[in-house]
């Protein structure tokens, strides 16, 4: 009987090709958010990618750091650190602080323009909590 359910599986369409698609479609704001033509065009300054990367490009240099002071256990134990902290988030319709991430880069005593403007990637998103639960486990 699985053998059965196996093979009308294996012959049956997949539903993403009835989606439309080409400049028509629509736009499926919970799963996808608004559209930005702003996030689509390069960037209009030279430091601008710079300043995008730049926590990205200071943990390389303090991992290079570590790595010569210390050795290369030092910066394999504080990246699984970071890893395991950033998985430790709340629901994905609540704002996640990530204190635990600031408080291992140094960066809990530190005041920046998120804190006092908020980062405008992490504003807040409304909807369902249901289907965003189910679009994040990957149910939908």
């Amino acid at each position: 009987n699985s053998r059965g359910t196996a093979s009308l599986l294996k012959d049956s369409i997949p539903i993403t090709e009835f989606s439309a698609s080409g400049p028509f479609e629509g736009h499926d704001l919970l799963h996808r958010g608004f559209t930005s033509v702003k996030s689509e065009l390069l960037p209009s300054h030279p430091l601008e990618l710079t300043e995008k990367n730049f926590q990205l490009n200071q943990d390389k240099t303090n991992f290079a750091t570590l790595r010569n002071i210390q050795g290369l256990h030092a910066p394999l134990k504080l990246q699984m650190e970071f890893r395991a902290v950033k998985q430790v988030q709340r629901l994905p319709f609540l704002h996640s602080s990530n204190m635990a991430l600031d408080t291992l880069r140094g960066n809990d005593e530190c005041i920046g323009f998120e804190d006092i403007l908020n980062d405008p990637s992490q504003s807040e998103v409304m909807g369902e909590p249901h289907m965003m639960m189910e679009h994040k486990l990957g149910l939908l």
